[in-house]
């Protein structure tokens, strides 16, 4: 998958937002820590640091979704973040995006912080963001 695959699939699943370049995903994916899952269908881009991952972004093209490619990322995404010594895992959301919500609570996130106004919308109120984290450990290791 390239830059420019990823900035198709981000435009097409982002139409409230601007979406990410393919410059701007070559920078990230340029950047040590930063990694991607998935294809040009379903992606995410994922950053770890020290023990703490970070969901950059993670978009599916509006002709794949609802089959749960997302569900099966997150998974993906998060073992890979954990084999790379991530134990927490963190990720922002637009209060306004129920579906992004819904998907990252059954994924075990909590809310943890929020971001007045913080993603701009063409012709609308700004959106809040909801930060959101939960731990990569197994029950296990817990």
């Amino acid at each position: 998958m390239t830059p420019e695959d990823m900035a198709a699939t981000h435009a097409a699943a982002f139409t409230q937002s601007r979406p990410w370049r393919a410059e701007e995903f070559a920078d990230l994916l340029s950047m040590s820590g930063t990694f991607a899952c998935g294809d040009a269908r379903c992606f995410a881009l994922i950053r770890v640091i020290a023990d703490e991952a970070e969901l950059l972004t993670i978009a599916t093209h509006p002709d794949y979704q609802r089959q749960g490619r997302a569900r099966t990322l997150m998974a993906q995404w998060q073992a890979k973040a954990a084999a790379r010594g991530a134990a927490r895992a963190f990720l922002e959301v637009a209060a306004d995006n129920p579906a992004a919500l819904s998907l990252y609570e059954s994924c075990g996130y909590d809310p943890v912080g929020l971001r007045r106004g913080y993603y701009p919308r063409p012709d609308l109120a700004p959106s809040d963001a909801i930060l959101m984290a939960r731990s990569l450990r197994s029950q296990a290791d817990a």
